[in-house]
């Protein structure tokens, strides 16, 4: 492929508009929109042609699909209080050690990056954790280094399956890899994930955090439940869901079909599809939703937290109850019979608690249009030469042994990640290897190191994901300021060793499964 230099400069003078229009939101524009406009000049500008948004929709449409179904399967479970009981089971089991407390909820927020997307990790256990913290009345030296660390490894553990990470699943369909394949390669190198970020995030964070915290202000993890059936279903609907997953590549389906059909599941028992009658008793005590970066993204809202004077934790509102305090049911005998009465009838004919068409609405939809639009602008400036760049410099490592192979991949992308956003750097990646005369066995390590990279490297600045940029403005909502240039600098240092850690094992691991 030869190197259009007025074309790649026109290309890239749109993405850069597109990008800076995608992080800075003007008047609100969602990302959606920004993404399509940046397409659309590019389609008119003759950077890309009909063809090649046929090409794009093929890349993405799966992908992005899958996402939205295990964001709304989240978004489910959350509101029938399964992330909250996961959160009190991780406090209650820590038995009042802040440091153990501490290492839980890094694993905690891994196996739930793990299973419901990096996204899901970052913007559904952020508050979560925060109300925990409130409770517990953590200063703010302690509860920044909570929050930094939920933010952090929902990103660098966002590995192990397919579905983990938007980044994994455009992979995974662009080579082909089949969802047991790409577990066998990468759950190892997880776990070497995890591993390390738990050594950094100790390393840097060990002396903000209380050697111990008042485990009787944990409430009762069972009290965090609001949806009983929601809750129960959703256990099996995670475990249909995950071997469907594994089921798809042989039957060759595609995963969107599988998270879809879960999702659509799950909705219909937390909206009592089958009940006419049934009506959203809780609607208006559905938690308020508020508008993310992604325009009409939303993400449940807790309650805002503030800083006191004696530098602890609060939250507006002298009279409000501590939200993980012990449930007043248990202090006032008229609710307890009422709670009674309650359960008296079968969760089967009860009025769902849900707010289905409200989560199902609030859904990251925006995500779809931005995918299929930055997509186009990024295929544009890999038509223009920048594929062939990143194939020449593949092509000159390709021999070189594993290790070398990764960690130039891996830094690679990570670097071009967080500089352009995670989501057009892994396809220009995979344009790049495909591109490549490298060996069968060097594609490997560099495909799934291009995967690493841009899952891991987006930590390095804000603007690296999507994930990340939404985190730190429900942060920001919440009173808790994180500048750029202090993420910045705390990701640089935390993030470099791990991903040097989860690069050579995967180097080492791909010897033993090649």
């Amino acid at each position: 492929m030869v190197v259009h230099g007025a074309h790649l400069a026109i290309a890239a003078v749109i993405f850069l508009v597109t990008l800076s229009l995608v992080i800075w939101q003007p008047r609100g524009l969602g990302i959606g929109w920004s993404a399509l406009g940046g397409a659309a000049i590019a389609l008119v500008s003759g950077v890309v042609s009909l063809h090649d948004v046929v090409t794009v929709w093929d890349i993405v449409w799966n992908a992005t699909f899958t996402f939205i179904a295990v964001i709304i399967i989240s978004l489910l479970l959350d509101g029938a209080g399964f992330f909250k009981w996961a959160a009190l089971h991780v406090a209650r089991s820590a038995r009042g050690n802040g440091r153990l407390l501490f290492v839980l909820v890094i694993v905690l927020g891994a196996v739930v990056a793990a299973f419901f997307a990096n996204d899901g990790a970052a913007l559904i256990l952020t508050p979560i954790v925060l109300e925990m913290l409130l409770a517990l009345g953590y200063s703010p030296s302690a509860s920044f280094a909570f929050v930094m660390a939920t933010g952090f490894v929902a990103d660098t553990t966002s590995l192990p399956l397919v579905v983990s990470n938007l980044v994994n699943i455009v992979s995974a369909d662009y080579f082909h890899i089949g969802f047991a394949r790409f577990a066998l390669v990468m759950a190892p190198v997880d776990l070497a994930a995890i591993a390390a970020s738990l050594g950094v995030l100790w390393i840097y964070f060990h002396r903000r955090i209380p050697k111990s915290y008042p485990l009787a202000e944990i409430e009762e993890p069972s009290h965090a439940i609001t949806d009983h059936l929601t809750f129960r279903v959703g256990w099996v609907v995670l475990g249909l869901v995950l071997a469907g997953y594994f089921l798809a590549h042989l039957a060759s389906i595609p995963i969107s079909a599988i998270a879809g059909a879960g999702a659509l599941l799950l909705a219909a028992v937390a909206g009592r599809w089958w009940n006419a009658r049934a009506k959203t008793s809780g609607e208006e005590n559905v938690a308020p939703t508020e508008s993310t970066l992604s325009g009409n993204e939303q993400v449940p809202v807790t309650r805002p937290v503030e800083l006191s004077s004696t530098g602890s934790l609060i939250a507006p509102g002298k009279h409000d109850r501590d939200p993980l305090a012990l449930s007043p049911s248990t202090s006032n005998p008229s609710i307890a019979e009422h709670d009674r009465d309650l359960r008296s009838v079968s969760p089967w004919r009860s009025s769902p608690s849900i707010s289905v068409g409200r989560i199902i609405r609030s859904a990251p939809w925006q995500v779809v249009l931005f995918s299929v639009g930055m997509y186009v602008v990024v295929f544009g400036m890999a038509e223009a030469g920048l594929t062939s760049l990143v194939a020449s410099g593949l092509n000159h490592i390709s021999s070189d042994g594993n290790g070398v192979v990764a960690l130039v991949a891996g830094y690679g992308a990570a670097i071009l990640a967080s500089a352009m956003n995670n989501m057009p750097s892994v396809l220009v990646g995979a344009l790049g290897i495909h591109a490549s005369h490298a060996t069968s066995h060097a594609r490997q390590v560099m495909l799934f190191a291009n995967v690493i990279g841009n899952d891991l490297g987006p930590k390095l600045t804000p603007i690296g994901s999507l994930a990340t940029l939404l985190w730190l403005h429900v942060l920001n909502r919440r009173g808790i300021h994180i500048g750029w240039g202090q993420y910045t600098k705390i990701g640089i240092v935390l993030t470099l060793p791990v991903l040097a850690v989860t690069l050579l094992t995967l180097a080492g691991w791909l010897r033993v499964v090649r």
